[in-house]
C-alpha cells in the first residue's frame, strides 16, 4: 500500500480543516488536509464570521480584501425581521449583533454575514499558496492506529477506490458533527442531538423587490400556516428558507421540488420567480464531546462540539479551537513546550464549547415566546396570530417576545470576551473575570483573556495591538524597564519570545489602554501565540529574568 509521511494529517476540508491547514502552513509545517466531497461546500451553510475568527484571519496572514468583498454589507444583512409573510406585514425588527464602526474600539475586525459557501473557496484558495500544504477533495479517512511514535491513517480515494497510507505525528479531526474519526475513537456526545428538524430549500431569486426596505439577514415568518425562516445570503440573487419538519413522519424524499416551490410561495405570500438549487435536511443538537484528544488525535469544529445555529458560534468556535491547538502542537515539535501541553487543550475549549451550547440552546428556546404572544402555540392558525395583532394588548405582548430575542442577536461578550480559567497561563490566585452577559464585552489582561485591541502607532502607521502577536511565538509587550526586560528574554531564549516595547516600538494615542491592561511603569504583559493573555506583572519585578522564566515553565507545563 502506498505510503505519504508528514507531520499532520488534518480530516476534513470544511472551514476549521482548512483554517487548520492555513494556521499550520503559516509556520511551513508540512501538512495534509483531505476532504471526503469532491469541492468546497456548494450550498449555503454557515453565514456568521464573528470578529474573533476574522482577527484569526488576519494573523494568518490572509488577505482580508477578498473576505470582506465577499460579504455581505451591514446595510443589507445588518437587521432581522420579524413578518407575517416575507411579502406580509412587519412585526418587529431587531438589529443583528454589531457590525459598524461602534465595533473598532474593540476589534479591528468587526462581524460580517459571510456565507460558508463563498467562505471555503477563499479558504481554499489561501491554502494552496502554502507549499508546504497539501489539499486534497475527494479523499475519505478510513481508520487511524497510534502508537508512541505517530499515527497510522488510511484513507481512500473516492474516485478510484485506491487506498494509502498516511504516517504522521498527529491528526486533527475536524470532519464535522457525523465525525467517523471521533466515533471510530469512541468518544461519546453528552447533549440532545435532535431538538428540532429541518428542511434547507436553497433557492436561487432576487427578493429585493418583495421585502423593500425590510432589509436584513434573517427573515423568521411567524404565520402558522406558512411558518419558517429566510436567511438571505444574497438579497438579490441566492436565499435559503428553513422549513421545520418531522423526520418521524416524513423523509427528506418527500419534498420534491414542487413541493419545496409551493412551501417557498406560501411563506413568501405572492408568486415570484425562482430556482430551487438544493434541498437537504438537518437536526438541531446541542452537544459536546466527553473528550478532545485522544493521544494524538484532536477533535475540532463540529467534530467536537454541535451547537444550535441560533447564536452563530459554531464556524467561530472552531476556529478558535484549531488556533489554540496549532501553536501547542508546533511547540511541542519544536522542543521548547513538553508535550504535557497538549493536555491544556481540552482543558481550555471544552468549558467554552459548553457555555457556546448553552447559550444557543437559550436562545432556541427564547424563539417560543413569540408563537405564545400570538397565541398560535394553542390555535396554529393565521386567524388567531391576526385577532392577536389586531388589539394593543397583543402587540404589546409581541413586543415584548421580540425584545427577549435581543440577546440571541446580540453576542459580542460571548464571542470576543471567552477566556480560559486554566491551562497554559501563568495565573494569579484568581480567576478571570466572569462573563458579565453575553452581550456585553469587557475587555481585560487577566490572564486566559484575549489581548485588548486598541490602535497603536508602529513605524508611522495605525495597527491593531493583536497585530503585534505573532502565531509562532509569545509576545512580551514592557512598559519600561526594557532593557532589563530584553535580558529577561534572553536569557530565556529557549523559548521564542518577541520584545514589544510600548512607547518606543508601538506609541500610544493615550494612557487609556495601559490603564485596560492594569499597566505600571516596569509592568510587562506576556501573550500566547494564539493571542490570549499568559501572564501578567503589574510592576517591575525585582528580578525579571527569573519571574519570567517561573511564568514560562508553569505556562508551558500546564
Amino acid at each position: 500500500m502506498p505510503r505519504i509521511e508528514v507531520p499532520f494529517l488534518v480530516v476534513g476540508a470544511g472551514p476549521v480543516g482548512m483554517m487548520g491547514g492555513i494556521l499550520l502552513g503559516a509556520q511551513r509545517r508540512r501538512c495534509l488536509v483531505v476532504e471526503r466531497r469532491s469541492e468546497p461546500q456548494p450550498a449555503p451553510a454557515a453565514h456568521v464570521v464573528n470578529a474573533r475568527s476574522f482577527e484569526i484571519c488576519r494573523q494568518a496572514g490572509l488577505d482580508m480584501a477578498p473576505i470582506f468583498a465577499a460579504s455581505q454589507s451591514p446595510e443589507d444583512a445588518g437587521n432581522v425581521i420579524f413578518v407575517t409573510r416575507l411579502a406580509g406585514e412587519e412585526i418587529g425588527r431587531l438589529p443583528f449583533e454589531r457590525q459598524g464602526d461602534e465595533c473598532l474600539r474593540f476589534t479591528p475586525t468587526p462581524l460580517r454575514n459571510l456565507s460558508q459557501h463563498r467562505f471555503e473557496p477563499i479558504l481554499a484558495d489561501a491554502i494552496t499558496k502554502f507549499p508546504s500544504v497539501d489539499l486534497r477533495y475527494g479523499v475519505q479517512w478510513e481508520s487511524s492506529e497510534q502508537d508512541e511514535e505517530g499515527v497510522t491513517s488510511t484513507l481512500r480515494n473516492l474516485a478510484t477506490d485506491d487506498t494509502y497510507e498516511v504516517r504522521s505525528r498527529y491528526v486533527i479531526a475536524a470532519d464535522g458533527a457525523g465525525s467517523r474519526v471521533r466515533t471510530s475513537l469512541g468518544i461519546e456526545m453528552q447533549g440532545p442531538s435532535r431538538i428540532r428538524s429541518f428542511l434547507m430549500i436553497h433557492l436561487g431569486a432576487n427578493l429585493r423587490p418583495v421585502v423593500r426596505d425590510r432589509l436584513g439577514v434573517l427573515h423568521f415568518v411567524v404565520d402558522p400556516e406558512a411558518g419558517g425562516v429566510f436567511v438571505a445570503h444574497d438579497i438579490d440573487r441566492e436565499w435559503v428558507y428553513m422549513h421545520e419538519f418531522d423526520p418521524d413522519r416524513e423523509a427528506e424524499d418527500d419534498f420534491d421540488e414542487e413541493r419545496c416551490r409551493s412551501l417557498v410561495l406560501r411563506a413568501i405570500g405572492r408568486d415570484v420567480p425562482m430556482r430551487i438549487l438544493h434541498r437537504s435536511s438537518w437536526h438541531m443538537g446541542a452537544q459536546v464531546a466527553d473528550e478532545m484528544r485522544d493521544r494524538r488525535i484532536f477533535l475540532a469544529g463540529d467534530a467536537a462540539h454541535r451547537f444550535p445555529p441560533t447564536g452563530g458560534l459554531g464556524l467561530n468556535a472552531g476556529f478558535q479551537d484549531v488556533h489554540g491547538l496549532v501553536w501547542k502542537l508546533c511547540a511541542v515539535e519544536d522542543g521548547w513546550a513538553p508535550s504535557r501541553l497538549l493536555e491544556t487543550y481540552a482543558k481550555e475549549r471544552r468549558p467554552v464549547a459548553s457555555e457556546n451550547a448553552r447559550q444557543s440552546l437559550e436562545n432556541a428556546v427564547k424563539l417560543s415566546l413569540l408563537p405564545q404572544a400570538l397565541g398560535i402555540d394553542a390555535e396554529p392558525t393565521t386567524a388567531r396570530m391576526a385577532a392577536t395583532l389586531a388589539t394593543p394588548e397583543g402587540r404589546r405582548a409581541v413586543d415584548e417576545a421580540i425584545e427577549a430575542q435581543t440577546t440571541h442577536f446580540d453576542m459580542l461578550g460571548l464571542q470576543l470576551g471567552y477566556a480560559y480559567a486554566e491551562g497554559a497561563l501563568a495565573l494569579e490566585g484568581s480567576s478571570p473575570p466572569a462573563l458579565i452577559s453575553p452581550r456585553e464585552f469587557v475587555p481585560s489582561s487577566h490572564p486566559g483573556a484575549r489581548l485588548p485591541h486598541a490602535w497603536l502607532e508602529a513605524n508611522g502607521e495605525t495597527i491593531s495591538s493583536l497585530d503585534l502577536v505573532r502565531a509562532d511565538a509569545f509576545a512580551l509587550f514592557s512598559w519600561g524597564e526594557h532593557e532589563r526586560w530584553a535580558e529577561a528574554i534572553a536569557q530565556n531564549a529557549s523559548v521564542p519570545c518577541l520584545h514589544v516595547r510600548v512607547g518606543t516600538d508601538v506609541v500610544l494615542p493615550d494612557e487609556s489602554w495601559s490603564t485596560l491592561c492594569e499597566m505600571e511603569p516596569g509592568g510587562a504583559l506576556l501573550v500566547r501565540p494564539d493571542q490570549h493573555v499568559a501572564w501578567r506583572a503589574h510592576a517591575a519585578p525585582s528580578d525579571p529574568t527569573s519571574a519570567l522564566r517561573r511564568a514560562l515553565t508553569t505556562i508551558l507545563e500546564g
